[in-house]
């Protein structure tokens, strides 16, 4: 494909998955504009886990050495009664056996200032939001709220649960008979979850903070319910009009949970109530999750990404993720494309969808696994958690080689040679776009059929 046939793309929403599309795009050469309805990045959100999953990636973006110095090295996963008497740990090394690949805490801050630093600012375009997608036969424009039109060949609708993308998407395939019935079911509401960055701790008061390795604590409580009703939690939910990290009131919910114990390193305990202290209010968020995996991921020259296609439960960690590694399968059929008129446009996306919902519905019911373990008041979730204190070695070690089988890398750039003992899968968009890739340097002229 020569520069004048790359398609353009317009990416809406600039969250992780969205970001490193932009990035990715960046690197191989691709027109994009990227909107964003928030007129700046808040640094919401907690952290966050990167490893083995994503740091291949990281190295061929020439961003792994600085990951490794904002991040901080972990090996295992703490868990504590109530009362603060520790369970068995989950030990996170085997991941590192099976790849060469460490597991790192990050800030999600810091994770996306890191990426935005690959894409060039006058790209990204804040403060617009998308009001309406039109089609023709050979084009796609996004009309904002400022009455700017933008045209191009492709739509990526990367912004969020309540994608205004997707919206406008499945009004048009339900117009025409053609949403499914699950697609037209609301989100159905999963948790409520207080999310936040504290303040510079001080390691006098905070010694876990003073260690060389991050810890990754969990304490799972049998009489500590949120109080509010999951009926009535919903129904306020869904009268506002929040997109996921808005600024929801998160008082209420701190000093009904502030008194929760907590382990503070070095024999110390405190409370939850001493983190909220030492955090800046404007970063503090109530947040109400949901998990579902819609069935209609693209129509015509519109493609979703992320949450907008798929909304995990944050048990698993994975949300940010599977969005990341939707990106890449995504730049990487965008590259191996041979053309960008309609049928070529839609051959990618039908394979961008194929190869990514596995995986997807794999971290999908995972996260589902864990929420129940998180929830062990109940008696299923007590079930799961003794299952998880007793589990043999062996099974976790194979849990972790499930794991850390797909670290999948970016086709048109030089590929990082696999470490570990355990071979990384190769996905079938990287085989595409690593099969033009090594034609094109070598000068072969790649004729597609």
């Amino acid at each position: 494909m020569t520069s004048e046939d790359k398609p353009t793309v317009l990416i809406v929403g600039a969250g992780l998955g969205g970001l490193m599309l932009a990035a990715l795009l960046e690197k191989s050469g691709f027109p994009y504009t990227v909107f964003e309805r928030a007129t700046t990045v808040k640094p919401l959100g907690s952290a966050m886990s990167v490893g083995p999953t994503l740091l291949p990636l990281f190295q061929q973006m020439g961003i792994y050495d600085e990951l490794l110095t904002i991040g901080k090295y972990i090996t295992h996963s703490y868990g504590f009664n109530e009362s603060l008497e520790p369970t068995r740990p989950l030990d996170l090394t085997p991941g590192e056996e099976y790849t060469g690949y460490g597991q790192y805490i990050i800030a999600r801050p810091k994770l996306y200032d890191l990426i935005l630093q690959l894409v060039p600012v006058h790209k990204i375009h804040f403060g617009h939001r998308v009001l309406n997608i039109t089609e023709d036969d050979d084009r796609v424009t996004v009309h904002l709220s400022n009455s700017d039109k933008f045209e191009g060949d492709i739509v990526v609708g990367a912004d969020g649960a309540y994608s205004a993308v997707r919206q406008r998407m499945y009004e048009q395939l339900k117009t025409k008979g053609m949403l499914p019935k699950a697609d037209q079911e609301d989100l159905p509401f999963s948790c409520t979850c207080l999310v936040g960055q504290t303040n510079v701790l001080d390691p006098e008061k905070f010694p876990l903070v003073a260690l060389p390795r991050s810890h990754y604590n969990s304490i799972l409580a049998k009489d500590k319910p949120f109080s509010t009703s999951k009926a009535v939690t919903e129904q306020r939910f869904r009268n506002t009009n929040n997109a996921e990290w808005g600024a929801h009131p998160a008082q209420s919910m701190c000093d009904e949970t502030r008194d929760f114990p907590l382990p503070l390193g070095g024999g110390k305990t405190g409370t939850l109530g001493d983190l909220y202290d030492s955090t800046p209010k404007e970063l503090l968020s109530k947040v109400m999750l949901e998990e579902k995996v819609f069935e209609t991921w693209y129509h015509g020259r519109v493609v979703l990404l992320g949450d907008a296609c798929h909304k995990l439960n944050p048990a698993g960690g994975h949300g940010a993720v599977t969005a990341m590694h939707d990106a890449i399968a995504l730049a990487n059929l965008l590259y191996a494309m041979p053309t960008k008129t309609s049928p070529d446009i839609t051959k990618i996306f039908d394979e961008y969808h194929k190869e990514r919902l596995p995986a997807v519905m794999e971290s999908f019911n995972s996260s589902q696994q864990l929420s129940k373990i998180f929830k062990a008041g109940r008696l299923v979730g007590a079930v799961y958690a003794f299952l998880a204190t007793f589990m043999p070695v062996w099974v976790w070690r194979i849990v972790m080689a499930q794991i850390v089988r797909y670290r999948p890398q970016v086709g048109f750039i030089k590929r990082i040679e696999p470490k570990g003992t355990i071979i990384p899968v190769v996905s079938p968009s990287e085989q595409k776009a690593r099969d033009v890739f090594e034609k094109q340097q070598h000068g072969t002229v790649v004729v597609t059929v």
